[in-house]
């Protein structure tokens, strides 16, 4: 439809049909329809007219045709589609076209036209104006980051924390093992550290970590204990966003898109083996988000946040907060508690006994009844690791500190003596590759030393004696001639001889070296008696 209004500005101020035709876009005759009017009612000024005489004096005859059609409830369309979002306008054409009314129906390529219309004046979104230093928005980032287990080669799943100062803009990320509340509460903590400051309000999601119902069903949701503990401690508010309701909280979703793209987008190539190496690329990639990037107002987020917005933040607390959980757990058999997937050893006399066990972010501290029994830096990362203290593992245990190490085969060799050390020691040395030689440090502690420590060491210290290389096979010939000297036979001794001599002299067998009587010395006895 021609733009009449435009065509009576043009034609009052001179201009010809030609001008008209090319600056309006329309045909002569519509320039020929205006000029009439212009000249029966006397027209000076397009401002005097209104829109209502513009439509009396130019009716649009589509609107004759339009009458012959039944007109859609494109309002109803709209409610549909926001209540659910698998409804399309190709299901609400057909379900328009189904409809047994009189008049005729309007083609689907019409249809979609009619709604994109109703639309720009229907479907219209208010512009939220935020006020510097009032609101942070926080939000778990929909897509995730690997970490490379280098131990057992697992893949686990790094989920991104993302906070925003809706004012600046200014951004802050960290990556996460779990959506857990540890995780949740320890990420407010960094973001408020990050900031130097602390909002009026944060406005997260209605994750399980930030809200729960009260009765199942209930439409009702309050902000959990923990969390709540939190906001006093920094003096702030939670205020969750409206269930369904993403433009409460549209800061957070632009910056979780703004993560995606620039942050989980730059590193997708790159291969990270723990979460601390994740978490120093992703600062890097933030400063960058922050401090380079400038926007269409020619400024940076930092730019604007140490402008405008820094000052008026909230001032941080003087004592960090710390998430403070208490559980009742059983030492184990190999007497150490496991608390949310980590071991702590106990000292081994409490194996089997319940224990309190209090956790905060960065300790694990262990109480028998009232009193504190040890206390250890608390795991992170990779599941099943163990925080072990010397003083806790029984005497028997202790020799298996170490397992295949140096420091282990020494401390073994120690227990046989001062000359199995110093082959130890030479056979590890001799190695290119110090592992090469565990192999053969294993063969002879446990396969000659198992049953005889005494007879290895003295093997051993015949061995150093003559500087030759040690090996398994001269240790063993070594303790087979020792072990055969041990058992040696006596002398043989010869039996005395019964052959006749000449006289009573007594002689020596010079072979024997044995005294022998002949027979004549014992005749003479016979005859006396």
């Amino acid at each position: 439809m021609a733009d009449y209004r435009k065509i009576l500005g043009l034609l009052l101020e001179g201009r010809s049909y030609r001008e008209v035709v090319e600056i309006a876009g329309c045909s002569h005759r519509d320039v020929a329809r205006v000029r009439q009017e212009v000249q029966e009612r006397g027209v000076t000024s397009a401002v005097a007219v209104s829109d209502a005489e513009l439509t009396e004096w130019f009716p649009d005859g589509r609107r004759k045709v339009s009458a012959e059609y039944d007109q859609p409830d494109l309002s109803r369309v709209l409610a549909s589609m926001k209540a659910n979002r698998h409804f399309t306008l190709l299901l609400a054409w057909r379900r328009y076209v189904d409809a047994k009314d009189a008049g005729k129906k309007y083609g689907y390529s019409q249809f979609c036209a009619l709604f994109t219309g109703y639309l720009r004046t229907h479907d219209l979104v208010a512009v939220l104006r935020h006020e510097p230093g009032r609101a942070m928005l926080v939000d778990w980032a929909g897509d995730t980051m690997d970490i490379v287990d280098t131990i057992t080669g697992e893949v686990v799943r790094a989920i991104l924390f993302v906070a925003v100062l809706p004012f600046s803009g200014l951004l802050f990320c960290r990556a996460y093992a779990d959506m857990k509340s540890p995780a949740w509460l320890d990420a407010h903590v960094r973001a408020f550290a990050f900031f130097g400051g602390v909002t009026q309000i944060v406005v997260p999601d209605n994750p399980t970590t930030s809200t729960h119902q009260t009765h199942k069903g209930d439409a009702e949701r309050v902000v959990n204990a923990r969390y709540q503990q939190l906001a006093d401690h920094y003096q702030t508010a939670i205020v969750p966003a409206r269930v369904k309701k993403p433009r409460d909280k549209a800061a957070a979703e632009n910056a979780v898109n703004v993560v995606n793209k620039r942050v989980i987008g730059y590193l997708e190539d790159d291969v990270f083996t723990t979460l601390s190496e994740l978490n120093t690329a992703i600062e890097e990639r933030v400063r960058e988000i922050n401090h380079d990037i400038r926007r269409a107002d020619d400024t940076t987020r930092w730019e604007r946040f140490d402008m405008e917005e820094r000052e008026l933040l909230g001032p941080l607390p003087d004592a960090g907060f710390e998430d403070v959980q208490w559980k009742e757990l059983k030492a184990a058999r190999n007497y150490h508690v496991t608390a949310d997937t980590q071991r702590y050893s106990v000292p081994f006399g409490l194996a089997g006994k319940l224990l309190r066990v209090r956790l905060t972010s960065s300790l694990v501290t262990v109480f028998d009844g009232h009193e504190s029994i040890c206390e250890h830096p608390r795991l992170t990362g990779r599941k099943g690791q163990y925080s072990t203290l010397p003083d806790h593992v029984p005497p028997q245990h202790r020799d298996i500190d170490g397992l295949w190490s140096r420091r282990w085969f020494i401390d073994r060799a120690r227990s046989v003596g001062p000359a199995t050390v110093t082959v130890i020691e030479h056979i590890l040395d001799s190695q290119v590759i110090e592992a090469q030689g565990y192999l053969a440090c294993q063969n002879i502690l446990d396969g000659l030393g198992k049953n005889n420590r005494e007879r290895l060491e003295a093997a051993c210290q015949a061995l150093v004696n003559r500087g030759t290389h040690p090996t398994y096979s001269t240790l063993k010939r070594l303790m087979a001639a020792i072990d055969s000297d041990a058992k040696k036979p006596r002398p043989v001794t010869p039996a005395a001889s019964t052959g006749k001599r000449s006289n009573t002299v007594v002689f020596r067998d010079t072979i024997s070296d044995v005294y022998v009587r002949d027979a004549s010395h014992y005749a003479g006895d016979e005859e006396g008696k």
